[in-house]
């Protein structure tokens, strides 16, 4: 997430009332999450675990629970909370708005576009030429979309990624500042939902179809011309890459990514990255016709046990 102009680090600084190292007005240009970061963005981290990946990271402002040496070119944020204080951040520069209309004023429609009966369309929302929203579509505040856009009823984009920090008292959330981004002759089925990044983009490639009941989580990538099908699931900070096949019912982990041209079988669980052009099946996933082998020797298991019963006596 980009802010509207650059800040100075010491009024970052006062916002979230912190201490900081570095010059004060070392340049502040967004925050984002630690793989998408860019120079000029703050990145928080609040776990000794992770301080080098992020001290090393293209970030330049880190937000950090302790105070460490500063590498060159960088600055800190000393926060006792740095979770609590990323959320400020997110209020402070991407607040909730309250909609008093089911299609913001501040939304942008191109020519061509319908918009069926009970759509919630939100602020700052842009949809291109000649796409065809069907009714009960929920758009969250700052999506994108392009032209030639099908999306069928019930689906929602923008809603909240689902990612929490544990706390004595129960769960945390990290508020999502973050878009859904649709592209060009994109298909959404019913039922869907896209989940919007947490600083970021959730981006649907170009051409690419999705059957209903789908769920897409935070920051995920999807490429363009990939085909999904219905009850998939796929995790936050995914990368798929173009033409990706995903039949029904699978389902993938966190932070992984699926190579161009793979195919993945009905009920797979994507439990790790796979290279592309290749068919997937079973959990954990293997090469298909590897997986398949195995499952016919399983089926000869109980052949198997009898000739050794025989063997022995």
């Amino acid at each position: 997430m980009k802010f509207p102009k650059t800040y100075p680090l010491k009024e970052i600084a006062q916002i979230i009332n912190c201490n900081f190292v570095g010059d004060e007005n070392f340049p502040v240009h967004g925050m984002n999450e630690i793989h998408v970061v860019e120079t000029g963005d703050i990145v928080f981290v609040d776990h000794p675990k992770y301080y080098d990946k992020a001290l090393q990271s293209a970030a330049t402002i880190v937000l950090i629970n302790k105070e460490v040496d500063c590498p060159q070119g960088k600055a800190l944020l000393i926060s006792d909370d740095p979770f609590r204080d990323f959320n400020k951040l997110t209020n402070h520069f991407r607040p909730f708005q309250v909609a008093n209309k089911a299609i913001s004023e501040s939304a942008i429609i191109g020519e061509g576009t319908i918009i069926q009966p009970n759509c919630f369309i939100g602020h700052n929302v842009q949809i291109g030429k000649n796409c065809l929203i069907h009714p009960n579509v929920t758009i969250y505040d700052n999506t994108l979309i392009g032209d030639n856009v099908m999306i069928h009823a019930g689906t929602i984009l923008g809603g909240d990624a689902f990612y929490y920090k544990k706390r004595p008292e129960g769960y945390d959330q990290l508020i999502s500042g973050g878009r859904v981004v649709i592209e060009d002759n994109v298909g959404i089925g019913a039922l869907c939902t896209i989940d919007k990044g947490v600083t970021g983009d959730t981006t649907i490639g170009a051409g690419t179809k999705i059957d209903n009941q789908v769920h897409v989580g935070h920051d995920t990538v999807i490429g363009k011309k990939c085909l999904i099908a219905s009850q998939t699931g796929i995790a936050g900070c995914v990368i798929i890459e173009d033409e990706v096949t995903i039949w029904g019912q699978v389902g993938t982990t966190s932070g992984i990514t699926i190579g161009t041209k793979a195919v993945i079988m009905g009920q797979t669980g994507v439990t790790k990255s796979v290279e592309g052009g290749k068919t997937y099946f079973g959990t954990p996933i293997e090469e298909s016709r590897e997986k398949l082998k195995q499952l016919a020797n399983v089926k000869r298991i109980p052949e198997i046990m009898e000739k050794l019963k025989k063997y022995d006596k």
